[in-house]
């Protein structure tokens, strides 16, 4: 048994430090001591260490299962720059040539490599496993081990052979590491592996330095975040994007606005991701755009902001992702942008995958949304997904804490969610209980017979949104349980029976709405310059009426703020800002960049240059000219939405958006195509006429049930074309 000196001492030979973190001493101990080992430890915790000095203190080749090659790469590289002999540590996966393989085993067969990071599937090659069996092992150590499970974010179903594959190549104790797991997730990975036994050493996983904030997602998304850049420049920055497009765009919109950033994704050739991953580390570039292929085990401390793009697929994704801010215990701010409209998409490209995993993907896309838009500290709402509780009311360093909305009473509705729960025999998730509450009598609830319940349509008066918030806090409370290995089904827990019988207040804040903002592509966050803001209103009020026109086809709100910010003293100028083209900047324009040029003299306002203008590049994969091509000539719109493999309400966001960048297109043949009456047609056009927003939601209430949110659309899509544009 290694006694503690004795560690202390090979922590400052190895590796330079003093003292261990948090749970590292009593890990490393226990693998020393050859006993399977569960570590859960979050991102900048230290995991790597927890395996890294017991292969140098131990006889023999620790074997490092890890699932990328990049993460490879970074850790063998980190494991040289601590020692003297560059063999300390290989890895072996199909980068390598067969020459470079060769030198890899040599080093090996002599001793001289502590550690060999391999990837699952290299294990499996017949030749590997034998060359592994006349080698002495030290330890197995799976990094990222909830790979293994389907639960988990980033699921690799070659992990599941990995048991097997150590029973073949000769049996030693097994450390398993993981920076994200729920306690479904350590049952799978300690399952799986044969480690049930193992001793668990978890972690908190309270990061208290990174702040958390969720903002809606609207079509000025790339103006937003070269703002944040820009008001964090020099900072070191994550951006992860879902797609390898919107990898490659984002990067050169940013570039093109004299944003030191790169791309990052697995499409790249690994020579130019190392490249990149290099110029990081190095700070040649302040921001990284990637894929999830980025990160995992990047040793950069100093990442001061996390932004996510899109929406994670999983909270698990989320949790490790945002992690790899504020490493060094410094500021991580940790910015996600979401909308429904992208979370439909996701449930979408999991269609024709096996039914168990869409159920399982759905149920995780379903704890990322109730995390966006839940008004509760985010940070409470994070850990009780890890299974771990937070028992402040509030973090002080996310954005619902700093900014807590208004609380309500909602006791009655609480224990009506608890009565609905028991009365259907806690079988049912948490959406199918609140249509049963407000009385929906869909095809689903008829078939089990529920709209003869007792609680059927017992809240039928109360809004969804609020419901969703009550069963949401309740489970945060403890009054129930949601089981998400059973595709999220509710329980109630003995605390929730106990307030059922109770008349204690239940206090709730309602769930935060990001639809308005998605749909009609309007933002917050207001002008910079509110005087100048309100002078160029009242030109848009001015202009407005000599056209006989609603303020909002001049310019829209979101456009006048940004006039106000960046103060365009020219036409050019005028069009890089959202929601103006040549067009509108050619109509409407010179009065505004005159009274503009006339305000900055007056108020001798200096423009900063990183101010004056957010550039946009010309998408060289973009839909809109051929979208624009095909208007030209008239052809179906439906017919092009099919060819495109797209829905026709992607193909409607894409008009939106083309009428709203300024350019004019004529879709009168394709309504006269849909059959649309003209009395229709001219009911949507006087309303737009007259109304003072161009707001989806006020449109249909003013309009009434007889009109399609499609047809509304389309009307709009024309009106604001032809008045416009």
């Amino acid at each position: 048994m290694v006694n503690r000196q004795e560690l202390i001492e090979n922590l400052k030979e190895h590796f330079g430090f003093d003292t261990f973190k948090g749970n590292q001493e009593a890990v490393i101990a226990n693998v020393l001591a050859e006993r399977d080992t569960f570590v859960l430890m979050p991102t900048g915790g230290g995991k790597s260490l927890c395996y890294q000095l017991p292969a140098l203190m131990m006889d023999g080749l620790a074997i490092v299962i890890s699932p990328l090659i990049a993460l490879m790469k970074n850790q063998v590289d980190a494991m040289r720059h601590f020692s003297e002999n560059d063999a300390v540590a290989h890895f072996l996966n199909s980068s390598l040539t067969r020459q470079a393989v060769e030198q890899v085993k040599a080093d090996v067969l002599a001793g001289n490599t502590k550690m060999l990071y391999v990837a699952p599937e290299t294990l499996t090659k017949t030749e590997n496993v034998e060359f592994l069996r006349s080698v002495p092992i030290s330890f197995y150590a799976v990094d990222e081990a909830h790979c293994i499970s389907e639960w988990g974010h980033d699921f690799r179903p070659e992990y599941r052979n990995i048991r097997p594959l150590i029973e073949s190549i000769g049996k030693r104790p097994i450390i398993a590491l993981t920076a994200t797991a729920t306690p479904k997730v350590q049952h799978d990975i300690q399952k799986n592996l044969g480690m049930n036994d193992a001793v668990v050493f978890k972690s908190s996983f309270n990061r208290p330095n990174l702040y958390y904030e969720v903002r809606p997602k609207t079509k000025f998304v790339d103006r937003d975040i070269i703002r944040f850049i820009r008001d964090n420049e020099g900072k070191s920055g994550i951006i992860y994007c879902l797609s390898r497009k919107s990898v490659e765009e984002l990067a050169e919109t940013l570039r093109v606005n004299n944003i030191r950033a790169l791309a990052y994704h697995a499409g790249m050739d690994s020579a130019t991701r190392s490249a990149t991953q290099d110029a990081f580390l190095m700070e040649e570039i302040d921001v990284i755009v990637a894929t999830i292929a980025f990160g995992m085990g990047i040793d950069k401390p100093d990442v001061r902001f996390v932004i996510h793009y899109d929406i994670p697929k999983s909270l698990e994704g989320y949790y490790q992702e945002t992690g790899r801010a504020g490493r060094d215990g410094g500021e991580g701010r940790c910015i996600t942008f979401f909308s429904r409209r992208d979370l439909d998409k996701l449930e979408k490209f999991m269609q024709g995958k096996p039914i168990a995993e869409q159920e399982i993907g759905k149920q995780l896309l379903r704890e990322t949304a109730s995390y966006a838009e839940s008004s509760v500290c985010r940070r409470r709402t994070l850990l009780h997904y890890f299974g771990e509780e937070y028992h402040q009311e509030s973090c002080g360093n996310c954005d619902n804490c700093l900014n807590p909305p208004k609380k309500v009473e909602a006791g009655e509705q609480l224990r009506a969610a608890l009565e609905a729960i028991i009365e259907l025999n806690e079988r049912f998730k948490a959406d199918y209980i609140i249509t049963v509450l407000k009385g929906k009598a869909t095809a689903d609830v008829q078939s089990y017979r529920h709209d003869e319940a007792e609680c059927f349509g017992s809240m039928a008066d109360v809004d969804e949104a609020l419901l969703g918030a009550v069963i949401h806090q309740g489970i945060l409370a403890g009054y129930i349980e949601k089981r998400i290995e059973n595709y999220g089904v509710l329980k109630i827990t003995e605390q929730g029976l106990r307030f059922l019988q109770s008349k204690e207040p239940f206090m709730v804040v309602e769930d935060r709405n990001f639809d308005d903002a998605v749909t009609d592509g309007h933002e917050g966050g207001g002008a910079l310059d509110p005087q100048l803001a309100s002078i160029l209103k009242d030109l848009r009020k001015k202009v407005a009426s000599r056209q006989k026109l609603p303020p909002y086809v001049i310019f829209q709100d979101p456009t006048i703020d940004a006039m106000a910010t960046t103060y365009p003293i020219s036409i050019e100028e005028l069009q890089n800002l959202p929601g103006v083209g040549a067009g509108k900047a050619k109509r409407y324009g010179q009065e505004f960049v005159d009274l503009i040029k006339k305000y900055v003299d007056e108020n001798e306002i200096e423009r900063p240059m990183d101010l004056r203008v957010v550039r946009s590049v010309q998408r060289k994969s973009s839909f809109r000219p051929e979208l624009i091509r095909c208007i030209d000539h008239k052809i179906s719109l439906d017919a092009l939405a099919e060819s495109k493999g797209m829905d026709f309400e992607e193909l409607l966001d894409e008009l939106e958006a083309t009428v709203y960048a300024g350019y004019r297109i004529n879709i009168d043949y394709f309504l006269e195509e849909r059959q649309l009456d003209q009395d229709i047609q001219d009911d949507i056009y006087d309303y737009f006429r007259t109304s003072d927003t161009d707001s989806l939601d006020a449109a249909r209430d003013a309009l009434g049930d007889d009109y399609t949110d499609e047809e509304i659309r389309l009307v709009r899509v024309k009106f604001l074309s032809d008045m416009g544009n």
